[in-house]
């Protein structure tokens, strides 16, 4: 049996795969045909670049959000005479992830639209390479439960997660009994100097501006409210249990450290690399091994300091109040973080549509948190009508609020 040979490649479904990470993905796996077989893409609208890449990569299905987008996409297949399958919609998208002979699944779809993909694959036994912070946020314990009972494998993907999992020892059973603290790095964003007042008159341009990464615009104007590094610390909570008060957050504007991991004997181990998602892909792709991800560096001589900064210095507090909500929510019952995505998600789309200002996107989510009533969680069925509920709720708050 050679290293080409067709049983060997790891199978593998791209969720979102005209994402950032998704595109990312595509040109990691470029670099090892005799590792990976594309089996599975997904996207929501943008067709011509789905095709593009079922034309290069020969996916067995691909699916789209949309039935509207779905026939495009499939009739511009028939023009090229493509064998890819196309379908489309949500359950199309959970069953090329559960699929039978699928190994792998890189879950990028961007919020809680990905949640019910990543728990069919988690029951499934997949490798489950998690980039949507959402979807462990919104399922929490539940989530993890799934994942255990269905023997999946899930390896993080966002670049502080898979920092501190390269960063912590191989046997999770002793995490508990070694660990002092977690600590997430964040770069700060565009607005990391900022006088807090003029936040009120940022654009969505320039919230997706930022300085280190090539993000998502969701992702971006999270990053720029520090909103994604309140999801990643919620996230850390459930993926590594560890206690709310065991995460801590500092700004490091250089993006070089991607995040730490303090010990009880107050050593500290970190992770290093450059600014690019193709590191902790290419280590999700190829765990427990390492392989050519594409990406440069580190030029440790031309290197400039590397600097540190408390949330509790330069303003930062007044600058990023929605960072604070992720240690709130964990205090709360267990569905409160998935209310503070929901409203999130709706937030951000009303700013970048400039229905809200800037500075209400928190607004939107306090008093969302506040009106929402949390019930009891034990299903998926149960998460998405929280989901649902809450979104309104944001909806209300996002009309009354609307640029005053």
């Amino acid at each position: 049996m050679t290293v080409s040979d067709p049983a060997l490649k790891q199978r593998l479904v791209i969720l979102g795969s005209t994402g950032s990470i998704g595109v990312s993905t595509l040109e990691v796996i470029a670099q090892h045909p005799e590792r990976f077989e594309v089996f599975a893409l997904s996207a929501s609208t943008q067709v011509d670049l789905i095709l593009q890449q079922c034309v290069r990569f020969k996916p067995a299905f691909a699916v789209m959000a949309s039935e509207t987008h779905g026939r495009l996409l499939e009739q511009k297949c028939r023009d090229l005479n493509l064998k890819t399958r196309v379908t489309w919609g949500a359950q199309a998208i959970t069953t090329v992830a559960s699929h039978e002979q699928v190994d792998s699944v890189m879950a990028a779809i961007v919020g809680a639209a990905g949640l019910a993909s990543c728990l069919g694959a988690a029951r499934c036994g997949k490798r489950l390479l998690l980039a949507n912070k959402e979807a462990l946020v919104v399922g929490g314990d539940f989530f993890m439960q799934v994942v255990r009972q269905g023997g999946a494998k899930l390896l993080p993907i966002d670049s502080e997660h898979s920092a501190i999992f390269q960063s912590l020892p191989a046997d999770a059973a002793t995490w508990a009994n070694q660990i002092d603290k977690i600590i997430l790095t964040a770069s700060g964003g565009p607005f990391r100097q900022r006088e807090p007042h003029t936040l009120r008159d940022v654009t969505p341009q320039q919230a997706c501006a930022h300085p280190n990464w090539v993000m998502g615009r969701k992702i971006s104007v999270d990053s720029a409210t520090m909103m994604n590094k309140a999801l990643e610390v919620i996230e850390a909570r459930f993926l590594f249990d560890v206690k709310p008060d065991q995460i801590e957050v500092v700004i490091h504007p250089q993006s070089v450290i991607h995040s730490m991991v303090q010990y009880k004997d107050n050593s500290v181990v970190a992770q290093l690399g450059t600014p690019d998602m193709k590191v902790p892909i290419a280590y999700g792709l190829s765990w427990p091994d390492r392989m050519v991800s594409g990406a440069a560096a580190l030029d440790f001589r031309n290197m400039a300091a590397m600097t540190f900064e408390s949330l509790e210095s330069s303003g930062h507090a007044q600058r990023f109040p929605g960072l604070q909500l992720a240690w709130s929510v964990l205090q709360g019952p267990a569905g409160t973080p998935a209310v503070l995505n929901a409203a999130n998600e709706v937030a951000v789309a009303a700013f970048l549509e400039e229905r809200i200002r800037f500075d209400q996107i928190h607004q939107v989510n306090l008093e969302t948190l506040a009106s929402v009533t949390t019930p009891n969680v034990g299903s998926l069925e149960d998460l998405l009508a929280l989901d649902a509920l809450s979104r309104e709720a944001a909806q209300s708050v996002v009309r009354r609020v609307g640029r005053r």
